[in-house]
């Protein structure tokens, strides 16, 4: 059954990762009964710059399949996960067979399973260790014949690189990384698509109607979230009433203006165009006393 993390987790990456390649969520995988969470396949040519997306776009560099946890995931999890990965590898070896096409092993898709937090004795049984040439220690890789590495997303340091995963996280981790996203300035990449996530997973933890003590938590965190979309909704709408009024201002005093003074000059019409709301209600009082152009002139003259 999907959860509300699930949900916001999977509807996250599809949000960050459709720029760069094709997303599908849940996929199904043949002889299995449970599906992949997320499958990405890059696109040769990405509209969007992956460096954006810091350790995230890093790790979707090449096709891979990316199995989400909100609690550590037991071995028989594990081992799922990497028979699911196995089955599409072999899958996709068997479609290159039949046309006539070699898929070498490095252009298979790998295996990236996130999880919050992970015991030091879970990860050695899958012989999944830090790789020394990697920035980030918490992501421990698993020999490589397997193509799978396991993240831990609590252990990542809170850095802007590592923080579109940390918002995958759970407890503090997660809840320091929904204040940076509030924080960072409103023109960020991603931070408008990360908060609409977010707010949309505030709704579902209380439509659900089962909160435990950590959703509660988190539903108090977002809250800050949810009345920041509101703020914003506000603004955008008194901006387009503004907006609105002025277009039609505009295409008043123009309209009376033609019949006053006649034909308008193109820098003259440019001139009236550029005036704030403020102005063009005052020129609309004002022109009741023009007669010919030069006073239209002598006025705008005058507005500096």
């Amino acid at each position: 059954m999907r959860t509300p993390f699930d949900q916001f987790c999977k509807c996250l990456l599809e949000e960050f990762l459709s720029p760069l390649g094709e997303v599908q969520l849940n996929l199904g995988v043949l002889g299995e009964p449970h599906s992949v969470d997320v499958w990405f396949m890059p696109f040769s040519q990405a509209t969007v710059n992956e460096a954006s997306l810091g350790l995230l776009g890093y790790l979707v560099r090449t096709p891979c399949l990316i199995e989400l946890f909100c609690n550590p995931p037991s071995s028989t999890e594990i081992r799922n996960c990497l028979l699911k990965l196995l089955l599409v590898q072999a899958d996709l070896q068997r479609k290159a067979k039949r046309e006539d096409k070699h898929l070498p092993d490095d252009e298979l898709p790998r295996l990236w399973i996130l999880t919050p937090t992970a015991s030091r004795f879970q990860l050695g049984r899958f012989g999944a260790t830090p790789n020394v040439d990697w920035l980030f220690p918490s992501i421990y890789f698993m020999p490589p014949s397997l193509s799978t590495a396991i993240a831990v997303l609590n252990d990542l340091p809170p850095t802007l690189e590592t923080l579109w995963l940390r918002l995958l996280g759970r407890g503090v981790t997660q809840q320091q990384a929904i204040h940076e996203v509030l924080a960072l300035p409103r023109d960020c990449p991603h931070r408008a698509t990360a908060l609409r996530s977010l707010a949309d997973w505030k709704i579902a933890i209380e439509v659900s109607g089962e909160i435990d003590e950590e959703d509660r938590e988190v539903v108090m965190t977002l809250t800050e979230v949810y009345q920041e979309l509101l703020e914003q909704e506000c603004e955008a709408e008194r901006r387009g009433i503004e907006q609105g009024a002025e277009r039609e201002a505009k295409t008043l005093v123009l309209r009376q203006l033609n019949r006053r003074v006649g034909e308008l000059p193109e820098p003259i019409r440019v001139q009236i165009n550029a005036l704030p709301l403020a102005q063009l209600e005052s020129l609309g009082e004002a022109l009741l006393d023009f007669t010919k152009l030069a006073d239209l002139e002598a006025w705008l003259a005058e507005q500096g």
